[in-house]
């Protein structure tokens, strides 16, 4: 069961690991008033939001607005003003007793300095901010005044590499990293651009027609987003010969913000066509936006609810007919985005399913998952399974389908790479050098090339054709890793 997810866990796991090594937690003043939506309510939402929210209202108590906060639920107002003793709001989270707010079965009691903040803002009169709408959703207002930290100069450990893409010409490769895109010359392994980003880690990058890049992520379990940058924009400095863009507040460098989700965005695809653009997440759903009109008039043309758990991979048709994902919930699917309808479910997997593609002209969908197999199928009709193939000894991440020749590329926790015959489904190559979980894959345009990230941080890119290395290196700007290599001549 475990296996089942963990490419998300360890993602989140390490990402709050760099977070708190990378940044400094707020600390509430002693000799200042203690301010509900910034001191208390992050206090709420780490510890009390999970089961007293609109949905689940445990207790009849929903605590995501002010005005139900203060209302309290079956047992009455819960809060008396200057009186923390008497306010069951703050004894419920420090009583010993079975009434213990969280429960012991859902957690850890609230810290101790955290309930301190508390009954400190009750014994001031509970008070609330100014111009603080009593019915606003605090969920959401916390994530609009959220302010993300500066990526660190150079990295302690190294970064994740969840998701790459190569430039347009081929040249470079756009890495994702701990909030911001590293984007390194192939030919030295140089760093040339750092693009500071909302999102704690990138999921999905796909660039559009226009030369535009489109991202995907997101911070686990607090937010998720698809915006579009401008690679090209003027930085806002050069430091050490690396260009610096503010992907954050610089809408130059941040064009547009297409999607703003209550959890990360895990999966990218952009239509060969050009005309739309699909995302989907932990939120189960896929959205898809037409673009053929440009970005700036980008229309969310649907959302498809077709999974019963987060959608971890998507692909489109080359004609934009056919919307394939791939589920958590042991599945991957078929949408027709015309008819605004499912097709079929593919569940021989029987186990997660991370990644899909489909053939250009639409007649096979393939897929990968924790069975450690590949599998064609037909993507109409019943959806039959027409072949199956292992080979990777761990489970299997990514697939992508080559954009000229009958081959397929996946990527795996065996820390290898390997190309596959369409038809036959044998494998062909196989490119090896990673020495951790394979997470992140992509083809440069002309389809010569193929790159990888792993979990350790690690790149590597090599030559399809006879999977010879051409650089070697960690993306993670700093961090004191071997150098990069290059292939002995």
């Amino acid at each position: 069961m475990l296996r089942n997810v963990r490419l998300c866990v360890l993602c989140a796991v390490a990402a709050a690991v760099l977070f708190l090594l990378f940044t400094a937690a707020p600390s509430h003043a002693a000799d200042k008033p203690v301010s509900f939506i910034n001191d208390v309510a992050p206090i709420l939402k780490e510890n009390c939001f999970a089961c007293h929210d609109a949905k689940k209202r445990s207790g009849k108590y929903d605590m995501t607005t002010i005005e139900k906060m203060l209302a309290g639920g079956s047992d009455g107002e819960p809060i008396t003003p200057g009186k923390p003793a008497e306010s069951d709001f703050f004894t419920l989270m420090v009583t010993k007793d079975d009434r213990r707010m969280p429960p012991r079965d859902k957690g850890e009691a609230v810290p101790k300095d955290k309930a301190e903040v508390v009954r400190k803002w009750i014994a001031e009169g509970a008070k609330i901010d100014a111009g603080l709408d009593a019915k606003v959703d605090l969920v959401k207002e916390l994530r609009v005044r959220w302010k993300p930290p500066v990526p660190p100069a150079k990295y302690k450990f190294p970064s994740i590499v969840n998701a790459l893409a190569f430039t347009p010409d081929g040249k470079q490769l756009v890495v994702g990293g701990h909030h911001e895109l590293t984007v390194w010359d192939i030919a030295d392994a140089k760093l040339a651009k750092r693009v500071y980003t909302r999102a704690e880690r990138a999921y999905g990058l796909a660039f559009l027609k226009d030369g535009k890049l489109a991202v995907a992520g997101g911070r686990p379990g607090q937010e998720g987003d698809v915006r579009i940058y401008d690679l090209s924009a003027k930085p806002e400095e050069t430091r050490d010969g690396v260009a610096i863009l503010d992907g954050v507040s610089d809408p130059a460098v941040m064009l547009k913000q297409l999607l703003d989700a209550d959890d990360s965005v895990l999966c990218l695809a952009a239509s060969a066509d050009g005309k739309y653009l699909a995302a989907g997440g932990c939120d189960r759903a896929v959205r898809i936006w037409d673009i053929s009109e440009g970005i700036t008039k980008a229309k969310l043309e649907q959302t498809v609810e077709n999974h019963a758990d987060w959608v971890l991979g998507v692909a489109l048709s080359a004609d934009g007919k056919y919307l394939l994902t791939a589920g958590r919930d042991k599945t991957a699917k078929v949408w027709d985005l015309k008819a605004k309808e499912s097709v079929l479910t593919f569940p021989e997997h029987q186990n997660v399913v991370y990644g899909v593609a489909v053939k250009p002209d639409a007649s096979v969908g393939y897929s990968v998952g924790a069975d450690r197999q590949l599998r064609t199928w037909k993507p109409t009709g019943e959806g039959k399974q027409i072949k199956n193939a292992g080979g990777h000894n761990d489970e299997v991440f990514k697939v992508i389908a080559h954009p000229s020749q009958p081959l397929l590329l996946t990527a795996s926790a065996d820390k290898s790479v390997r190309s596959w015959d369409t038809e036959k489904l044998s494998n062909l190559k196989t490119f090896q050098g990673l020495t951790d979980f394979v997470y992140a894959l992509a083809v440069s345009a002309d389809g010569k090339q193929v790159a990888a990230g792993s979990y350790d941080g690690e790149v590597r890119v090599w030559n399809i054709a006879d999977a010879t290395l051409v650089k070697a290196f960690n993306a993670s700007p700093g961090f004191g890793a071997k150098a990069a290599e290059t292939p002995k001549k």
